[in-house]
Formats: structure tokens, sequence, C-alpha cells
């Protein structure tokens, strides 16, 4: 300190730079955590269907066509109270070709289906692996922890190259 200074001007340079950085804290941590939110919430939407299957209608279907985004065929039932339909849509993805029959669960209510089993459960988590990286940048930058960055990252992927090996 430069002796001519009054002390309180270096007090209150400390004080604001705390209260600069836990600013930076809690703003981070708050796009980080609404980051993780938003890929729970978007793999929730399709992961509730394919993990919670009971009293669900479960069954096969063999995609007959397909549109730009979206294959369609016949519904064959595999569980008890699963009625056959003629016709379910499916969404189109990368692992959903015309020709092949994938194990499904029918949405409540509706005509569309899901896939099911593990590689249904690992492809509804998809948005959530996507999360966890955009979130590790974040918290590298941002938070400056650069362990947590790595654990996210490295759980973001091991999902989707776990998901990409599984379909």
């Amino acid at each position: 300190m430069i002796p001519a200074m009054p002390a309180t001007a270096a007090t209150s340079r400390q004080s604001s730079v705390a209260a600069l950085r836990f600013g930076r804290l809690v703003a981070m941590g708050a796009v980080t955590v609404l980051i993780l939110v938003a890929g729970v919430w978007g793999s929730w939407g399709t992961a509730q269907h394919v993990m919670l299957t009971k009293g669900r209608e479960s069954g096969t279907v063999k995609v007959t066509s397909c549109a730009q985004d979206t294959c369609s065929g016949p519904f064959t039932p595999g569980s008890a109270g699963a009625r056959a339909r003629g016709q379910v849509v499916i969404a189109r993805g990368v692992a959903v070709r015309k020709g092949e029959t994938y194990a499904v669960v029918v949405k409540p209510g509706t005509d569309e289906v899901v896939r099911s089993g593990p590689a249904g459960v690992l492809n509804a988590w998809v948005p959530l692996g996507g999360a966890l990286l955009l979130a590790s940048v974040v918290v590298a930058g941002g938070l400056r922890l650069g362990r947590l960055a790595w654990i996210l990252a490295g759980s973001g992927l091991i999902l989707l190259t776990t998901t990409f090996i599984a379909l």
C-alpha cells in the first residue's frame, strides 16, 4: 500500500473484488444448473415412457414407411393389455430404418411409440449427455472448477458414446 493512500481504499477494493467474484460464481452456477435442468427436462419426455413401463403397452413395430421426420408401421403387442394397431408412429432417428423391427412402448393415449430396452433408455437420455458437455464448459470457464468440469464432460461423453454404440 502507498503510504499516502488511506487504508479504507484498499479495504473497499478488496470487498468489491470479493463481491464481483461472488457474483460470477452465483451467475455461472445458475447457468450451469439451468443447462442441466434443461437436459433432464428434454430427456424426461421420452425417458419416462421407456423407464416406467409398468402398465404401459409394449411390443414391437415393423417399420414399413418413413417420411422426413417419422417412420410408421404395424404394432404387434407384447404385453398383457396391449392391443394390436395397424399403424403407429416412431420418431425417425439415425437408428430407425425401414424394414427393421424394434421393441417399443406406446405413449399413453396416442399412436406414438418410443424405443424400449437398453438402447431406448440410452437414446432417451441423449439430451442430458449434450447438456453435461455444455455445462462442463461453463463450469471450467465460469466457475474455474477444472475437476468438476472434467467429470461432467466425461459423463456426457460416456453417455453419448454408449448410446452411439448401442444404437
